[in-house]
């Protein structure tokens, strides 16, 4: 109706999620061919009981629109279709040079996570009938919490991929826990099995194989077994942290899997540039950010020549590699002093073999004081010794690029677009 002349002007709510992911070519089409001119990225919206969080865009035709913008009540230059002033990151493009190293962690679909102590028992019990041990099919299981709070103690049963069901019976105790645990225990009026919801599954895998996870991500799996450690962060957080995992611990589906082992990558991701970007390619679930594998790490353009598709013994040498690395060994160091000090928590050997170490609390009155050591709570208070080490960071990641350090936000995010356009080009 606007471009045939019937209307002039269009405002149109939605929710908020308009901004991005596979709602985003709504606005960019309208950008495309028209001027969005007056919008509020994220408003709330409470009527008849609902409360959740809205956008609101007012577009018309060019020769139509009025001469200025107006973006969350401010005056701007621009409306980009993501609902953000400023360089126009909804044209960054994929990047070849980051494929096959960013994924989803393991969506269980079920009971098959268990805690710590039932975990340690079946272990602990005498060899299964095929001679093997209930250490081989049971895993530490971090999500979002474990990373932002306190480590859980949660274990994941998880039978070798491919194992029939007669195979995966013969590790007795946590099979029959599977075969007879109710698939949603929270929900008192679903009385379901495990196998009998799998059974009604969309996914021929997940109602065949009912004792796997629904989504066990194989590809990742194999890159993480033959690292000596990976890279994670929390899908939707309050502050964009990286952290490393070992396997065989294993990532639930709320972290994205960044799989490399050197400290020069996660120092790049952990930077002021990277959590720039990512604030600004990523949607939001109501005040966290989302942090996803296809719209911001795929998109991101790292250093020349320290990219993810360049083995890290490549650069081993390079001095903006080893400065970033040093600052990245630094920041995650002081990090897990302060996590937990030595004189409050200590490291007990786990029950299987290769496990990581388990921590404990110890001294009178410690475990309160140790609930309050999170990585959210240290971001809040944001230490002095903290903002110093990420100040030494982001020194080191600039000069990789090759830029001043005192660039405005703005300035950073154009820079990291012209390089994302000339790459993808």
């Amino acid at each position: 109706m606007v471009a045939a002349g019937r209307a002039k002007r269009v405002g149109l709510v939605a929710t908020s999620s308009i901004r991005g992911g596979t709602n985003l070519p709504v606005l960019q089409k309208i950008a495309s061919e028209h001027v969005i001119h007056d919008a509020w990225g994220e408003l709330p919206w409470v009527i008849d009981g609902a409360n959740v969080e809205v956008s609101l865009i007012c577009f018309s035709r060019t020769d139509l629109a009025p001469a200025e913008r107006h973006l969350d009540g401010k005056t701007v230059q621009n409306i980009n279709p993501d609902l953000t002033s400023g360089p126009d990151l909804t044209r960054a493009m994929p990047l070849s040079e980051n494929d096959d190293v960013s994924f989803l962690g393991i969506q269980k679909s079920g009971p098959l996570d268990v805690p710590g102590y039932l975990a340690r028992r079946w272990m602990a019990l005498p060899e299964n009938p095929n001679g093997r041990n209930n250490c081989e099919i049971l895993k530490p299981y971090w999500n979002g919490d474990d990373l932002t709070s306190r480590p859980r103690d949660v274990w994941l049963i998880d039978f070798p991929l491919k194992l029939s069901e007669s195979e995966a019976a013969l590790f007795e105790a946590p099979f029959e826990y599977l075969r007879t645990a109710r698939y949603d225990p929270d929900d008192p009026n679903d009385l379901r099995t495990l196998q009998q919801a799998r059974a009604e599954a969309r996914d021929d895998h997940a109602r065949n194989r009912w004792w796997e996870p629904y989504w066990p991500r194989p590809e990742m799996r194999q890159l993480i077994e033959n690292l000596r450690r990976y890279i994670v962060t929390a899908e939707t957080a309050e502050h964009r942290i990286f952290v490393w995992l070992s396997y065989p611990v294993l990532p639930d589906k709320n972290l994205i899997v960044i799989a490399r082992d050197d400290d020069t990558t996660f120092g790049i991701l952990q930077s002021r540039v990277h959590e720039l970007w990512a604030l600004r390619k990523g949607t939001s679930l109501e005040d966290r950010p989302r942090y996803t594998s296809t719209t911001t790490f795929c998109t991101f353009p790292f250093p020349e020549g320290l990219a993810p598709n360049i083995p890290a013994t490549t650069y081993e040498r390079d001095t903006r590699a080893t400065a970033i690395a040093k600052a990245a060994r630094t920041l995650n160091e002081s990090r897990d002093r302060w996590l937990n000090p030595a004189d409050m928590v200590r490291r007990v050997r786990e029950a299987g073999r290769g496990f990581p170490d388990r921590l404990e609390v110890r001294g009178k009155g410690a475990e309160e004081k140790i609930k309050e050591r999170t990585l959210t709570a240290l971001y809040n208070s944001q230490p002095q010794w903290l903002i110093e080490a990420h100040r030494e960071l982001d020194y080191a990641v600039a000069r990789a690029y090759g830029w001043q350090t005192n660039l405005t936000d703005d300035e950073i995010l154009t820079r990291l677009l012209e390089l994302n356009l000339a790459r993808a080009s």
